[in-house]
């Protein structure tokens, strides 16, 4: 019995060192996790309205298409992707709106263009209306980026070639595209 309660006094002493040896702290840790989606922004249009307005298209003096014939760029400012990304612009001729006939011998109810979009890539993305393939017209950046777009048109001529003359209509319509989209 006096082995027991020798044992006992011993491990009644060693109990509070015991429960002094242990620690006082805990550590956790818990992850932090998210994502970004692949995304593009076209940004927003900045000094004026979204139309290229040519005014009149011929030389009032001859009825050909002018040949000084131009108008501001457009500037989509704050565009982003962030990812990998392609700009793309494909544009549709002016045509006459109202004369949907076939026009007679020497006249032409066309203008084609070439319209550009630039500041992506280090080179353009181009479409020419005339043009059956349009190669350039899809431009690849292979980083994330943000900046500006400027999108111009130039380069006119008569659908037909230039020795035609432009049948009268109040309205020639065409339009510009351009669209930036993630490449994942």
């Amino acid at each position: 019995m006096n082995k027991l309660l020798l044992a006992l006094s011993a491990l009644a002493v060693a109990l509070p060192g015991a429960a002094q040896a242990q620690s006082t702290t805990s550590t956790k840790e818990f992850a932090v996790i998210g994502s970004v989606p692949p995304m593009c922004a076209g940004g927003t249009l900045t000094g004026g309205n979204s139309t290229f307005d040519l005014g009149v298209l011929i030389d009032t003096t001859t009825g050909f298409l002018r040949t000084d014939l131009a108008a501001p760029n457009k500037v989509l400012t704050g565009s982003f992707c962030t990812t990998r990304s392609t700009i793309n612009v494909t544009a549709t001729p002016l045509t006459a709106q109202n004369f949907t006939a076939t026009p007679p011998a020497g006249f032409s109810r066309t203008v084609n263009y070439t319209a550009t979009a630039a500041g992506w890539t280090t080179t353009a993305a181009s479409f020419n209306t005339a043009s059956a393939t349009n190669a350039a017209a899809t431009q690849t950046r292979n980083t994330a980026f943000t900046g500006d777009i400027t999108v111009g048109i130039g380069s006119f001529a008569t659908g037909g070639g230039n020795s035609l003359r432009m049948i009268a209509d109040t309205s020639y319509r065409g339009l510009v595209t351009v669209t930036l989209a993630a490449v994942n």
